[in-house]
C-alpha cells in the first residue's frame, strides 16, 4: 500500500501551475519563513540564507510543472532549499550551522533543567557546535534538526549512508568532548 500525502495547499499549487501569480505569492508567504530557517541552520548567515531562499523559490516556481504532488509542496520545497544550501557550502566552504534555541531548549526541558540553566546550556551547545568540523555540523543539522534519515543525507551530500552514520556518531562524540573540555556537562 502506498503512502498518501495530503497537501493542504494542493489547490494553491494547482493554481500556481496554471500561472496564477497570486497563488505563487501565497505559497511564498506560507512557506518562506520556515524555508529561511532551514537555509539559515545550514549556511549560518542570514544574508546568504535569504539568497538561498529566493533562488530556491525561483527554482521551485520554474520547475512547478514537473511537481507531481507525490509529496507535499512543503517537503518538496524543503528539499530544494537543503540542496541549494549544501551547494552554497560547497562553493564557499562556510563553517557555520546554527541550531535554534527552542529546539535545544526542548532537549534540555526533557532533562529537567530550569529556564536560566537552559538558556546558559543552549548557548554553550551553540558555541560548541560552531567548533565542529563542517561535515560533522552539516550531518548533525540535517539529521537532528531537519529530520532527514541517513539514506537521505547520503543522497543530499553525495556520500555513503554509512558515512553519514559515522559522521553523525563522531559529531555527537566530538560535541560531547568539546562540552566536557569547557567544564560543562554534555
Amino acid at each position: 500500500m502506498e503512502a498518501v500525502y495530503i497537501d493542504k495547499h494542493y489547490s494553491l499549487v494547482a493554481e500556481c501551475k496554471q500561472g496564477s501569480k497570486k497563488a505563487c505569492y501565497e505559497l511564498y508567504r506560507l512557506y518562506s519563513k520556515a524555508m529561511l530557517n532551514v537555509a539559515y541552520r545550514i549556511v549560518g548567515n542570514v544574508e546568504e540564507a535569504e539568497d538561498v531562499l529566493q533562488e530556491s523559490f525561483v527554482d521551485a516556481f520554474n520547475k512547478l510543472k514537473d511537481f507531481r504532488q507525490e509529496t507535499t509542496f512543503g517537503l518538496w520545497m524543503k528539499q530544494i532549499v537543503v540542496h541549494r544550501s549544501i551547494n552554497l557550502l560547497r562553493k564557499r566552504r562556510l563553517e557555520l550551522v546554527e541550531m535554534e534555541s527552542e529546539q535545544l531548549e526542548n532537549i534540555a526541558d526533557d532533562e529537567g533543567f530550569d529556564d536560566d540553566e537552559i538558556q546558559y546550556q543552549v548557548e554553550q551547545v551553540k558555541r560548541a557546535i560552531q567548533l565542529l568540523p563542517e561535515g560533522y555540523r552539516v550531518v548533525l543539522s540535517l539529521y537532528l534538526l531537519e529530520g532527514y534519515d541517513h539514506e537521505e543525507i547520503g543522497q543530499i551530500l553525495k556520500i555513503n549512508e554509512n558515512t553519514s552514520r559515522t559522521q553523525f556518531l563522531r559529531a555527537k562524540r566530538k560535541l560531547s568532548e568539546i562540552l566536557k573540555q569547557k567544564g560543562k556537562v554534555a
